[in-house]
């Protein structure tokens, strides 16, 4: 479609109320690839579904196609900036304490635990904990109304956002500023690009090698940053790939770097979202992850476990998992990638299992064994990516070759807890090794435990009513 141009000068916006079928853009200025869109402007619809709706803006009547995740409609809650919808009680909590915030940074989210409910998190300081995060139940009256104590209610949550600005009034501190956001992730790059030529994509920067292809930063159509996975001739079938890129391109989670587009000829290019930290392996052995402390490491490995957790729901499997294969953006923001390729790879030296270039050392015995790949085989690797966290990349089993992993670790034999790890956390690790499949953790327990691991003792909701 057209994309939405404005010249010069932002049009005055006419903000239009109760129309629930003209919605206003809500809270970004931004380009989304070469649609060129300005916040506050307002639009009507010409036709929603999918990812891509096609509007006619009402200020300038353009038509064009927005991304359906950058639009609210403009007299609702979803249109205020401090309200971030559905964010679980860890994700806030990681975006308040990126630093550069302010105490008194604030966001409302949904809750989690009470249905129909809200949480307002607030960013704070104190002498013991240093920078945290507090969490206050924001609850719903039958009349209508809102609280967090029922002291002070308010018709509005807008209404109790604003009074808690003006006043801390028994909160821990005034609020101040709304939390900045991320602005989402836009599905794939425009409406209709999928499977997209080759001339449409500049290669840059080589970022990596591996066995079977490259890694590059680049460019599509000359405007969007992307990553670019280029696999070698012969490595996979087109055609296989193709089906399971229809699959991979269905699992859209924010822990999942998002597959925007492929080169469906060989040699076959992966098209993503660039992670400008590149993987986490060489973040831990060469970049910032050096430094990293073990609280970081394991919110690192908690949003790992996140990922996988809804790969476990979607009853997918990874079957390459390790720190090579995950991706680290701005804020130690990771994300799972690769997942579900390894299936495709047609090359002997690696479907041998034992050949040169498969991951022995990640691999459950019963899938390098007898192939029996399933969540539970991705739970033991989960194990291994976490001893990779600990020792800041080292790799697993030091000393040991190939073979010799393999045959000890049918004996029994587990790695120690590396040096530095509080033994709880090599508990963990040894849950997922546990010989038989079903005896290992689920992913929704892994994530639960390392979201809690430092806070477990702390009652997650600030008292409302003592307020």
């Amino acid at each position: 479609g057209p994309s939405i141009n404005h010249a010069g000068e932002n049009p005055i916006v006419d903000v239009v109320k109760t129309k629930s079928e003209r919605l206003l853009l809500n809270c970004f200025q931004f380009m989304v690839k070469d649609v060129n869109l300005i916040t506050g402007l307002s639009f009507a619809w010409a036709h929603r579904e999918g990812d891509w709706w096609e509007a006619r803006s009402i200020n300038t009547g353009q038509k064009g196609y927005i991304p359906s995740n950058y639009v609210a409609p403009a007299d609702s809650i979803q249109a205020e900036e401090w309200y971030f919808g559905k964010m679980g009680r860890k994700d806030a909590e990681r975006l308040l304490l990126v630093p550069g915030n302010q105490r008194g940074t604030f966001l409302v989210r949904e809750s989690e635990t009470t249905k129909g409910a809200y949480s307002l998190s607030i960013r704070d300081w104190d002498e013991m904990k240093g920078d945290n995060v507090k969490h206050y139940k924001i609850r719903k009256l039958d009349s209508g109304g809102y609280y967090i104590t029922t002291r002070a209610q308010f018709d509005t949550l807008q209404k109790l956002v604003k009074h808690y600005t003006e006043h801390a009034d028994g909160l821990c501190y005034r609020l101040t500023t709304v939390c900045p956001t991320v602005k989402p992730q836009t599905q794939g790059l425009a409406k209709d690009a999928w499977e997209i030529p080759r001339e449409s994509l500049r290669l840059e920067l080589k970022l990596g090698q591996g066995c079977f292809g490259e890694v590059w930063m680049g460019t599509w159509n000359g405007t969007t940053k992307v990553a670019i996975k280029t696999l070698k001739p012969g490595t996979m079938s087109p055609e296989a790939f193709l089906q399971e890129a229809q699959i991979m391109k269905k699992l859209r989670h924010d822990k999942l770097v998002p597959l925007y587009a492929v080169v469906s000829e060989e040699p076959i290019y992966i098209v993503t979202e660039y992670m400008g930290k590149g993987s986490l392996l060489d973040f831990l052995k060469e970049g910032e992850g050096k430094y990293l402390k073990l609280p970081q490491l394991v919110d690192m490995a908690a949003q790992i476990a996140d990922g996988m957790a809804f790969i476990e729901r979607m009853n997918y499997i990874h079957r390459d998992l390790r720190a090579a294969n995950i991706l680290v953006g701005d804020n130690l923001v990771c994300k799972i990638a690769d997942f579900g390729l390894a299936r495709l790879i047609e090359d002997n030296e690696y479907t041998a299992r034992q050949g040169a270039k498969f991951p022995i050392k990640w691999t459950a015995p019963e899938a390098a064994l007898y192939g029996r790949f399933t969540i539970k085989s991705d739970v033991w690797s989960f194990g291994i990516l976490l001893t990779e966290l600990v020792t800041k990349g080292r790799v697993p089993y030091p000393g040991m070759v190939n073979r010799e992993v393999l045959e000890q670790v049918e004996r029994g034999y587990r790695m120690p807890c590396p040096q530095g790890c509080p033994e709880s956390l090599h508990e963990m690790m040894r849950l997922c090794w546990k010989k038989e499949p079903d005896e290992r953790p689920t992913f929704e327990y892994i994530q639960s435990f390392l979201e809690d691991y430092f806070t477990a003792t702390e009652p997650q909701y600030q008292p409302g009513d003592n307020l």
